[in-house]
């Protein structure tokens, strides 16, 4: 919420200075937004919806944009890197409202990299494939911990054929980071996600 925001950006100003750099990865998908044989799209519920965009677009991207982009403005110097999604670019089965908000995620990260280039912020996005977390573990993996079905279907989608470790989206953050490395940079997604976007049938 934009109260607790306003006090995370005090706490990081009177610790650390001025924050430079603001990595947006609040994410994550609710069950009342997911279609299945008994909740097809036509029946998923408004609250449903409206969950996963406060999740995802809300809290992901607009509060904390709104509360740190302003003052990164009018210091002149900033780094924005939003966390979207394959699901930004296309839309995965049963997580509608997911691609839908990661989607989104997508376009305002492209707005505001246009609105405030000439302030000197950047404003970028990395797309990560998938990468097992808490919040995916029992879609991912069976109860003896071998891979699911739908895993399996990742896996042979996927050219490299695995699933992403989190290391490997530190370097595209550092990078997005840097004011040396990436000063012309905005406006841009980077894919980290094995070959998954680049293979069709």
């Amino acid at each position: 919420d934009p109260a607790s925001l306003k006090l995370c950006h005090e706490a990081v100003d009177q610790a650390l200075g001025a924050p430079t750099v603001l990595l947006n990865a609040a994410g994550g998908n609710h069950p009342d937004a997911v279609v299945t044989p008994e909740m097809p799209f036509e029946k998923i519920p408004l609250p449903g919806w409206a969950k996963v965009f406060d999740l995802n677009l809300v809290g992901g991207l607009l509060l904390p944009c709104q509360e740190f982009g302003p003052a990164m403005c009018g210091r002149g110097r900033g780094s924005i890197i939003n966390i979207a999604s394959v699901t930004s670019h296309l839309p995965l089965s049963k997580v509608i409202a997911y691609s839908a908000s990661k989607a989104a995620v997508l376009s305002a990260t492209r707005f505001l990299a246009r609105e405030w280039a000439t302030k000197g912020v950047r404003v970028n996005s990395i797309t990560p494939g998938f990468f097992p977390a808490e919040q995916n573990r029992k879609l991912l993996f069976n109860e003896d911990d071998t891979p699911s079905d739908r895993a399996k279907a990742i896996f042979g989608h996927t050219p490299m054929g695995r699933f992403g470790d989190p290391s490997e989206l530190a370097g595209a953050a550092v990078y997005l980071a840097s004011e040396k490395a990436a000063s012309f940079v905005t406006g841009s997604d980077i894919v980290v996600d094995g070959g998954f976007l680049s293979t069709t049938i």
